[in-house]
């Protein structure tokens, strides 16, 4: 319905960390969104009800290439992977880069600027964004009986190898639960009654859920996130959630010095296959930079009337 003083906004539909369509994780963009307030914006994503809707405005520096708010159905986000990569793949061809072929650019972020990559080719996007810190432990984890009893499995499920339940930051707090098979994994889902009472504002109300077997064979990682209290049942793909994977990788895996590359695959369960690409850079034990990054489709385009 059109309002007194309405007008129309440019939008459109990614799907992020595939290269199909209408697989990967569903991202909406709308572009010159700088005069619209917060509630509408917040609006706006509840309309598009995907997991996360972003809003782009000029930049407040010549230097950065655009500022990017984020917000799910239910809050806004002060940083997260998949709108990261989308916001990277959108801007950048507003910007001339897909006649070129590749590029980096700077994106304004609650968390702080973020520094992105993008490709262009015949294959399709690729876009991929600097770790903006390297993760740490947020909080202590609650017991492997409250997990367990959250996510509908048994103590038995929760571990695999030296991989124990955690909590890190990296960019916004995850609680990481490793279980051990994809069997076990396939078993996971929310149980209200408790939900609330073991997932809080500790590990930004998010569950990610992980294993070490994989349906494919290039995956390092087989993953599920549940976030029901931000209005995401279940993430198809999350891209922040590996930035804070960073953390229990380091501590339980302790990669050697240089650089590692690890696949994780996400949304299979939910018919939206994802693969999230992460570079790991270490030296003397210590992470000093990674990157996230993925591939990107178009899928619609179009106008809002607000």
């Amino acid at each position: 319905m059109k309002t007194t003083n309405s007008r129309r906004l440019r939008f459109s539909i990614y799907d992020v960390f595939s290269d199909v369509p209408m697989r990967g994780n569903q991202l909406g963009i709308v572009y010159d969104a700088g005069d619209l307030n917060t509630a509408t914006m917040q609006t706006i994503a509840r309309e598009f009800n995907f997991p996360e809707t972003i809003f782009l405005m000029d930049a407040s520096g010549p230097q950065n290439a655009a500022r990017v708010r984020i917000f799910t159905p239910q809050q806004e986000l002060p940083f997260a992977g998949h709108p990261t990569v989308g916001a990277a793949v959108a801007v950048g061809d507003e910007q001339g880069l897909r006649s070129i072929g590749h590029g980096r650019l700077v994106l304004e972020e609650a968390v702080g600027p973020v520094q992105c990559s993008v490709r262009f080719g015949a294959a399709g996007a690729f876009g991929q964004f600097d770790l903006p810190v390297i993760a740490t432990p947020a909080a202590a984890s609650p017991s492997d009986e409250a997990l367990a009893e959250a996510l509908n499995l048994e103590p038995s499920d929760i571990g695999f190898e030296n991989h124990r339940p955690s909590i890190y930051d990296g960019g916004l707090a995850y609680q990481l639960i490793p279980v051990r098979s994809l069997e076990a994994i396939g078993r996971a889902k929310p149980n209200a009654a408790v939900w609330e009472e073991v997932f809080n504002e500790n590990a930004g109300w998010s569950a990610y859920v992980y294993c070490r077997e994989t349906v494919h064979a290039d995956a390092s990682f087989h993953a599920r996130m549940f976030a029901p209290q931000a209005g995401i049942p279940e993430d198809p793909a999350t891209g922040s959630a590996v930035s804070s994977l960073v953390g229990a990788i380091i501590a339980f895996d302790t990669p050697a010095d240089g650089t590692h590359a690890y696949i994780i695959e996400q949304g299979i369960e939910m018919g939206r296959g994802s693969k999230i690409y992460l570079e790991l850079d270490m030296s003397a034990g210590q992470a000093m930079a990674g990157r996230i990054g993925g591939a990107v489709c178009a899928f619609a385009e179009g106008y809002l009337q607000c």
